[in-house]
């Protein structure tokens, strides 16, 4: 079986970037035996919520958050840096007891 995981990575910023990191987190989970869940790569494709409005923004987190409620553990990618909606998702995480485990990709470091 599979353990489910919430993955904090950067969003904001240099998106392109940022989106190509969090698929090589996403791989990396997975190549670990992990079921990568990342709202923020779901939720701010076109269409569905605009990151750049606050109200989106916050409707998107509180999803991610409702999701992430049934993790095993969260996930924080930091190679790129802990932003601020990264530090909402693992303090989320410490408040509903699930573990925050921490990880670096090669080649990624800021």
């Amino acid at each position: 079986m599979m353990r489910l995981v919430v993955i904090e990575s950067p969003y904001a910023g240099d998106v392109e970037r940022n989106l190509a990191y969090l698929r090589a987190a996403m791989r990396h989970c997975l190549t670990l035996g992990d079921a990568p869940y990342a709202s923020h790569a779901l939720y701010t494709q076109p269409g569905v919520l605009d990151d750049a409005v606050p109200e989106q923004r916050a409707k998107g987190i509180e999803a991610g958050f409702e999701w992430g409620d049934m993790a095993h553990a969260t996930v924080v990618y930091g190679d790129l840096g802990v932003t601020p909606g990264m530090e909402q998702g693992i303090a989320r995480a410490h408040s509903k007891g699930r573990p925050v485990l921490f990880r670096s990709l090669p080649g990624w470091a800021e």
